[in-house]
């Protein structure tokens, strides 16, 4: 039996890939190996009557036994008798001769199951770090997923060990090697939970496997679950402080960590800022007698708000509202971002005014009446040269959802509109 190897941390440092291939790996078949081309034998039995039929030319020379095989057999009959070949099986069902039967394949389940059931998983499991040395993560991962397999299996199938307690020990250092490797496959495939429950099951093995509080430390740290990585790799240094590999996964969750405090430490900041400038902003309402209400659905504005200018932590700065003029009779609208308390309707109908749908010219300064409504549901006429706060104070209008709304109408259609607006508060 082959030594007992647990892969180390640094195992690609380890190996020198600029190093020459040894003449007995030279020796051995290259990718694109044809495995017949060198043989005269014939890979498939040559049905030898619908060779015949294929090869209508009685003058043709004589095909090679490779070609022969396999012109001579249907695809389908080329595709059974793969499938009793072991390297290109895909259904194991229907594997067997006529009688059920497959040799070769008989023959790899014996080798599988040739020893003890430790020495069975201690094969699966140096397979499996054959692998890894090629950085097949997946192979690797089959491999010890198979030794892992056959050390809780419930049916015994394998011989008998000599030695019982040297098979038990075996099979525990299988047990351990097998989930610490395959944890480290996890690791590079990037499943990072399997990798911690792989961990734990080392440590639940041998609680002193520092190999296992590294990778559960790197897995964590990949989830961003930063205080269980941070408890993980000090645990493994409390084991041995001078290990290079923890001392860096710790190096590298403590910056983790302090990134994460610096981010939670700024959005708490932030949180505070909003609370307070929404503290002076409240309380400077307050102050000069406006309404505001909150509905459960408040128009997307984006970022547009009241606010406080120019500082918004100071009560002696000025209000600006959200605004919108409304020409009901006309079904349009214009957004004002900014609506200062000093300024009046006016000043903003200056600079709209002519509206570029009015055709028939009624929307001017001087030919429009501007309304609000109130806390009842009700109308009042708002004075277009008054500032905006003398319209908003004394409690008779309710800013709904932070949005200041203006009604304009043509003089003509006052009667209308209001007519309009009183029919639809008493249905």
């Amino acid at each position: 039996m082959s030594r007992i190897e647990e892969l180390p941390d640094d195992f690609d440092e380890a190996l020198n890939l600029h190093e020459p291939p040894s003449q007995v790996a030279q020796d051995l078949p290259q990718p694109g190996f044809d495995a017949f081309a060198a043989s005269n034998d014939a890979p498939f039995p040559i049905n030898e009557e619908r060779l015949k039929e294929v090869q209508n030319d009685p003058n043709a020379p004589k095909m090679p036994p490779v070609m022969a095989s396999v012109k001579s057999n249907t695809k389908e009959d080329l595709m059974k008798m793969m499938n009793q070949t072991p390297l290109f099986m895909t259904d194991i069902e229907n594997a067997g001769d006529e009688k059920g039967e497959n040799v070769l394949l008989d023959a790899l389940h014996a080798l599988q199951n040739e020893g003890s059931r430790a020495e069975v998983a201690q094969s699966f499991k140096e397979q499996g770090n054959e692998a890894v040395q090629e950085k097949r993560w997946i192979d690797a991962k089959e491999m010890y997923t198979k030794s892992i397999a056959v050390i809780f299996a419930k049916e015994d199938k394998w011989e008998k060990p000599e030695d019982p307690k040297a098979e038990e020990k075996l099979l525990r250092q299988m047990e351990e090697l097998s989930h610490i490797n395959r944890a480290l496959c996890h690791l590079e495939l990037g499943n990072y939970r399997s990798c911690t429950l792989d961990c734990a099951a080392v440590l639940r093995v041998n609680p002193k496997n520092v190999k296992a509080f590294y990778r559960s430390s790197m897995a964590l740290l990949k989830l961003d679950k930063v205080a269980e990585a941070e408890d993980a790799a000090s645990r493994g240094l409390a084991i041995d402080s001078e290990n290079k590999a923890l001392q860096t996964a710790a190096s590298k969750i403590a910056d983790r960590k302090a990134q994460v405090e610096r981010v939670v430490a700024k959005r708490k900041a932030e949180e505070e800022l909003v609370r307070k400038q929404n503290l002076v902003l409240s309380t400077a309402l307050r102050a000069r007698q406006i309404r505001t209400r909150r509905t459960d659905q408040p128009p997307d504005m984006e970022d547009t708000r009241i606010r406080l200018v120019p500082d918004p932590l100071s009560p002696e700065s000025s209000v600006e509202f959200p605004a919108v003029f409304l020409y009901p009779m006309e079904a349009q609208s214009d957004f004002i971002k900014a609506f200062s308390e000093l300024h009046s309707i006016v000043d903003h109908l200056d600079y709209i005014f002519p509206l570029p749908w009015d055709t028939k010219k009624e929307y001017s300064i001087n030919n429009v009446e501007c309304f609000m409504e109130t806390v009842s549901g009700g109308l009042i006429k708002a004075g277009k040269k008054l500032p905006l706060l003398q319209i908003l104070s004394g409690g008779k209008v309710e800013i709904v959802d932070e949005l200041v709304k203006i009604f304009v109408v043509p003089l003509s259609k006052t009667g209308a509109f209001i007519a309009e607006m009183k029919a639809r508060k008493e249905g």
